[in-house]
């Protein structure tokens, strides 16, 4: 399994208590798998319940690299080790 290091912004990681940590997982399913084990409170932020099924919310932006995992394999996209996850809730400036 590959150790990816995973960085939450905003709510994430005031709902978190952290900005930065690392993370094991083949794929970003299971690096997100990982997460919610590990802090619950994030899946509701992350996720919708749809007919019992959890789904990632649309306007939740997960980039490896700097690459959108929807332009790669979406959750399937393979992790390797020393990859950088970011995951973005939405934000607003003003």
């Amino acid at each position: 399994m590959a150790m990816a290091k995973i960085k939450l912004f905003a709510n994430l990681r005031e709902s978190a208590g952290e900005s930065e940590l690392e993370m094991q997982g083949e794929t970003i399913q299971e690096i997100l798998d990982g997460l919610l084990a590990r802090f619950p409170q994030l899946q509701e932020i992350i996720f919708n319940d749809v007919d019992g099924e959890k789904q990632l919310r649309s306007y939740i932006n997960i980039l490896i690299n700097g690459n959108n995992v929807l332009h790669l394999e979406g959750m399937d996209t393979i992790v390797n080790d020393d990859d950088e996850i970011a995951i973005f809730p939405p934000v607003s400036g003003g």
